[in-house]
């Protein structure tokens, strides 16, 4: 791998890893558009911010950036808490304007600086190799790489920090409020820092890029854990694995590396909603045919319980009595004696003392089950 390939890389995965830490928070408060709507509606904050200074220098852009980011959640919110404009609908409200304004700003005051959209919504990876940081004439390596992973570092940083904050914020706001955590500091907290990842990476890899980062790797990891920890962990890992996976398809397909290390994403995504050994397609179709035979069994030794112990019942009538295959109650039967619940007696079966004791142990279950719930409900 050369160097240049080596840069663009590391850029995608610090921007996947760093983009995956705060929005796992993202996922998990419902939220995740928001990420959309910040990177889009900071628009206006990167213009004012250029006009004002006069360069594209990164401290102007990333404040310009923050404030607009904070402010962009700040009128969600108020939209929000006017009871009549539900949280989706106050972002789509909000983010369009915003953005309008800085498309109108940009075009009409920028026109001829690199602040176009194309800048803007796409970036360009591949050119990070050649954007070198200098100070006092000195050669610091790509200005890119060190961005990206100085935003990595500060995302790493604010997550360790406020970890148990985060944490008890994001799944019980309330309990937090309680013991004098403000959710309302929290949430503004994790809004700046995802302004801040969203500017800091516009310029390298583009909006697009930075929405799918801050989105689908947590989604993934969602799907793979119920551990918070291992959840974030996982974000980054998935991000950075997209990064390193996506530069590879567009090095085989010759296409835009920041749209191969989106669909990259995309497809870990697709595959954990497929896969994923708890919460995947495959394992809850298992999970309802496991459950199906299991409600079928019981329904099985439930007839044959009521039914006569002496000359038992015979296959084909249970298949009359519940409307299933002739094969398929061959197939319970043979299953349950597998089990010893079921016995044959001549040309039919009938229940065996295992069989007894299984309904008595379902029949309790059940009651078990409705003390429970009746306990809750009170």
């Amino acid at each position: 791998m050369t160097y240049e390939q080596w840069v663009i890389v590391a850029v995608g995965a610090c921007v996947g890893a760093g983009c995956a830490l705060i929005g796992a928070f993202l996922v998990l408060r419902k939220i995740a558009m928001l990420g959309d709507a910040i990177s889009h509606a900071v628009l206006p904050g990167i213009a004012i911010a250029f006009l004002l200074s006069g360069s594209r220098a990164t401290l102007p852009m990333v404040i310009g950036a923050g404030i607009f980011g904070v402010l962009t959640v700040v009128l969600v919110g108020a939209l929000s808490r006017t009871r009549r404009i539900n949280e989706d609908a106050s972002i789509g409200v909000v983010f369009p304007a915003l953005f309008s304004v800085g498309v109108i700003l940009i075009s009409k005051y920028a026109a001829g600086v690199d602040l176009d959209l194309d800048c803007v919504l796409f970036g360009e990876i591949a050119y990070s190799a050649l954007d070198t940081l200098r100070v006092g004439g000195a050669s610091l390596g790509p200005r890119p790489l060190w961005i990206t992973g100085g935003i990595l570092l500060v995302n790493l940083v604010v997550v360790l920090v406020f970890f148990k904050e985060l944490k008890l914020t994001s799944f019980d706001p309330e309990l937090a409020a309680a013991i004098g955590i403000s959710p309302v500091v929290m949430h503004y907290v994790l809004m700046s820092a995802v302004s801040v990842t969203v500017v800091g990476s516009f310029e390298s890899v583009g909006a697009i890029l930075v929405v799918a980062m801050l989105i689908v790797p947590p989604a993934t990891a969602y799907l793979l854990t119920n551990s918070l920890a291992m959840m974030l962990v996982l974000s980054a890992l998935c991000g950075a694995a997209s990064a390193v996976g996506g530069y590879a398809v567009s090095a085989w397909l010759d296409c835009s590396v920041a749209g191969a290390m989106a669909t990259v994403s995309g497809l870990m995504f697709v595959v954990a909603l497929v896969l994923s050994p708890r919460y995947g397609l495959v394992a809850q179709a298992w999970a309802r045919a496991l459950l199906g035979r299991r409600m079928r069994e019981q329904l099985v030794l439930l007839h044959l319980g009521s039914a006569s112990a002496q000359h038992g019942t015979a296959a084909a009538e249970l298949a009359q009595r519940f409307r299933w295959r002739a094969a398929q109650a061959e197939r319970l039967l043979g299953g349950l004696e597998r089990r010893k619940q079921v016995e044959r007696v001549g040309d039919g079966w009938r229940l065996t003392s295992y069989g007894t004791e299984a309904i008595e142990r379902a029949g309790k279950d059940v009651l078990r089950h409705a003390d429970e719930d009746g306990g809750g409900a009170a």
